[in-house]
């Protein structure tokens, strides 16, 4: 039986059911038939063939509507809607791997996925988050350095605040929490996905430009960048501030992530559950400080260590040895000021054990910590003990 031709005026006597049909036909593939393409046409009389089967009928009917849907609504957006936060697998997934408090809602959790680079609308990415939670970090991985070990030197301390809450590490602690990157940012991207705009290979992040006439190592070429100079104008970890792109690396948006995820913790459900949250996930990870040393001349200061706290002078005496004259020579150095031995250390030498003597020495002086350790943020809970100082060093010594 040939099938009748409907004419345009006869759009009123079609059912409520074929006229959403056509009306999303015209959506899709223009208001007009005859203004489509050739291929658009051929396309139109295949989906008008299929009607006449009742299954095949209703399955275009819900690829019409999601089509329509997904390209009305959701490819406008530079990152997934807020609304779609609750339909992602990844996210509930991630929120009880981490097990974060049930006061932080998914939707924030998502929120901390979009990196400033993927949306610029402040409302919807999350650098107000990873900025408080860059400042929660930074001054609880401090405050244990300092309260713990308060002779360590600056150095020792940067390098510990790097390996503590890094970039490098933060972005190795969102790879172990499961944290997938997506590859391009987008309103169709799952929200348990990382969402930053990637960064060109080869493409080097700028330097802000010299603001301040009082930082003259960023014109000068060769010029000594002192410890002052990383304290008053540097990062927490002595380097130089970077500039902000269109574009990050993976390992940035990975650490703006986790330290998004910390502010997050700090505004929903509190400050005791953003410090239980460091200390479960970043005091827990283990790191040796007596390896971040690197001395020079380590006799040469503990020398100088000795005179400024008035200690005798430093001597070494051979505690012990073996093979003196034979192919491997062994030979024990102590460390002596008076009649208090300040550090131990062997070698295949003389000079070689007297070294690792003054290197252990120093690490004891340096690596000395209180028995009971209280920081200042102990202080902020409700039933806090009144408050003891803490011990406060000299500083380190100055070559």
């Amino acid at each position: 039986m040939k099938r009748l031709q409907l004419q345009r005026c006869s759009s009123s006597v079609l059912s409520p059911r074929v006229r959403t049909v056509n009306c999303l036909h015209q959506h899709i593939y223009g208001r007009r038939y005859s203004t489509a393409p050739v291929e658009r046409q051929q396309e139109i009389q295949q989906n008008e063939s299929i009607f006449e089967d009742s299954d095949a009928k209703e399955k275009l009917l819900a690829r019409i509507v999601k089509e329509s849907h997904i390209r009305g609504s959701q490819l406008s957006y530079p990152s997934p809607p807020v609304e779609a936060a609750k339909q992602s697998a990844k996210l509930a997934a991630l929120h009880a791997r981490l097990y974060l408090p049930s006061r932080l809602p998914v939707e924030t959790l998502a929120r901390t996925l979009v990196d400033a680079s993927a949306d610029s609308n402040p409302e919807f990415n999350n650098a107000s988050l990873a900025t408080l939670g860059h400042d929660l970090l930074s001054y609880y991985a401090t405050e244990h350095l300092i309260c713990t070990y308060p002779r360590l030197p600056l150095t020792v301390i940067f390098a510990a605040m790097y390996a503590y809450v890094g970039p490098k590490t933060l972005a190795a602690m969102a790879r172990e929490w499961g944290v997938e990157l997506a590859a391009i940012p987008g309103g169709e991207v799952d929200p348990g996905l990382l969402q930053f705009n990637r960064l060109e290979a080869g493409a080097e992040v700028p330097n802000p430009p010299p603001s301040n006439p009082a930082r003259p190592y960023e014109t000068a070429k060769h010029y000594r960048k002192t410890v002052t100079s990383k304290v008053f104008y540097d990062d927490e970890f002595g380097d130089s501030l970077k500039g902000k792109t269109d574009a990050v690396t993976s390992e940035h948006a990975s650490a703006e992530f986790v330290r998004a995820v910390m502010g997050s913790i700090y505004l929903h459900a509190g400050r005791p559950a953003a410090k239980r949250f460091f200390e479960q996930h970043f005091l827990s990870r283990h790191l040796n400080i007596s390896e971040l040393f690197n001395f020079r001349a380590p006799a040469r200061d503990l020398t100088r260590l000795c005179a400024r706290e008035d200690f005798e002078r430093p001597v070494a005496k051979i505690i012990s040895e073996t093979g003196r004259k034979s192919r491997h020579p062994v030979f024990v150095v102590g460390i002596f000021s008076g009649q208090d031995k300040l550090g131990e250390g062997a070698g295949a030498s003389l000079v070689e054990a007297r070294e690792r003597a003054a290197v252990a020495a120093l690490k004891g002086w340096y690596l000395y910590s209180p028995i009971t350790v209280r920081v200042p943020s102990a202080m902020e809970e409700p039933s806090a003990a009144p408050w003891k100082p803490v011990h406060v060093d000299l500083g380190e010594v100055i070559v």
